[in-house]
């Protein structure tokens, strides 16, 4: 591959997203009903994005059972939470006729990852969302500059032919150093930098999981929707993967400083 060729994505990738930083930024840091309304907003284009994917019929009535699904469990929370996500899946799983078991996957595993997303702004605070996302961030740039940079054998070629042993370790030691960062503001300790290690590697099997996903139904992206990016799925993936393991981890009292 030719120089020019390697980074010929940097410039979209970089406007798209300094564009989707500003709107995050702001909007994470309003929490509240402004941050629930936009994680179930990207929940509705996950789940519509999925459907369509599937080749679903009804792709838009399915993203947008799946935003208000996603908006309710956030505001009933208890043992509203699973029925209300799975309803959502189950009546969109109805209009795909093919690989019924993937897509259930994915799509729960979607709504459930927004929802994560929220109940983590919401009930630990800011400084915790502004971690994830810097472990998420972070990762993915160092992976992304080190991948192409150092090259090298690849971490799953039949899956995702683009990733690199390189790249991978550079995003596990970026998520090291925002632990290491972290440790004080959020009150974990050291403990922080292993777990922050395992949450960067969870957000890279949550981008190689989509990648999967993709590569069985011949696309090459969830949509077009994100310039550079693809779509709400292809940029927000790791993101997905990284805030379930969070919150599993908090739910087991695993998560230092998180009570």
């Amino acid at each position: 591959m030719s120089g020019s060729a390697r980074w010929s994505d940097l410039a979209p990738r970089a406007i798209s997203g300094v564009a989707m930083a500003a709107v995050g930024i702001w909007v994470i840091w309003a929490g509240g009903l402004l941050f629930d309304a936009l994680v179930s907003g990207l929940a509705g284009l996950m789940m519509w994005e999925a459907a369509r994917m599937f080749g679903a019929p009804d792709a838009r009535r399915s993203g947008l059972l799946a935003a208000v699904a996603v908006g309710l469990s956030l505001w009933l929370h208890g043992l509203f939470v699973l029925p209300l996500l799975a309803a959502a899946v189950v009546v969109a799983t109805a209009s795909v006729e093919r690989e019924k078991g993937v897509f259930v996957a994915l799509a729960f595993w979607s709504l459930l990852g927004c929802f994560a997303m929220a109940l983590l702004r919401d009930n630990a605070g800011l400084v915790w969302v502004i971690w994830l996302v810097a472990v998420v961030v972070l990762s993915d740039l160092a992976g992304y500059f080190a991948g192409r940079t150092l090259g090298g054998p690849k971490f799953w070629p039949r899956i995702s032919p683009k990733k690199t042993w390189s790249g991978t370790i550079a995003g596990w030691l970026g998520a090291a150093v925002i632990g290491f960062v972290f440790m004080a503001p959020t009150g974990a300790g050291l403990a922080l930098v292993p777990v922050s290690m395992l949450v960067g590697l969870a957000g890279q099997m949550g981008d190689i999981a989509e990648s999967a996903v993709k590569r069985l139904r011949g696309v090459k992206d969830s949509s077009n929707l994100i310039p550079g990016h693809g779509g709400v799925l292809d940029r927000f993936d790791a993101m997905l993967g990284a805030a379930v393991v969070v919150v599993v981890l908090w739910a087991l009292d695993l998560m230092p400083g998180l009570v």
